[in-house]
């Protein structure tokens, strides 16, 4: 049996963390219940996108990595980048997080 937490509660342990620590949170896509991939989407009051996904390790961890920044010069291609990704896994889950001091949000996560 894995270790994992399947994908649909890890996501509602996210949303309960991002809440209990002032922010809000709000599930864009539903990905697969029990194994889907998480990318995260955090912010702070809308503005200053990254997209956090988790990356395996050689040390067995799974922590979440900054994969994209949004460029405030082109913010259409974050979204454009969320799209294809939807499109290459369809089992994926995007949760928006919009929270003060992302980078600490992020490093609550367990790895």
């Amino acid at each position: 049996m894995s270790e994992r937490l399947p994908a649909h509660l890890e996501v509602s342990s996210l949303i309960r963390l991002a809440e209990s620590n002032g922010g809000f949170a709000m599930v864009l896509h539903k990905g697969e219940r029990d194994a889907g991939t998480i990318l995260i989407i955090s912010m702070f009051r809308g503005a200053d996108m990254r997209l956090f996904e988790r990356m395996p390790q050689l040390d067995g961890t799974r922590p979440f990595v900054l994969t994209k920044n949004q460029d405030i010069e082109k913010p259409r291609e974050f979204d454009d980048y969320i799209a294809r990704r939807r499109s290459q896994d369809p089992d994926i889950w995007v949760l928006e997080v919009d929270i003060d001091d992302p980078e600490r949000f992020i490093a609550l996560l367990p790895k």
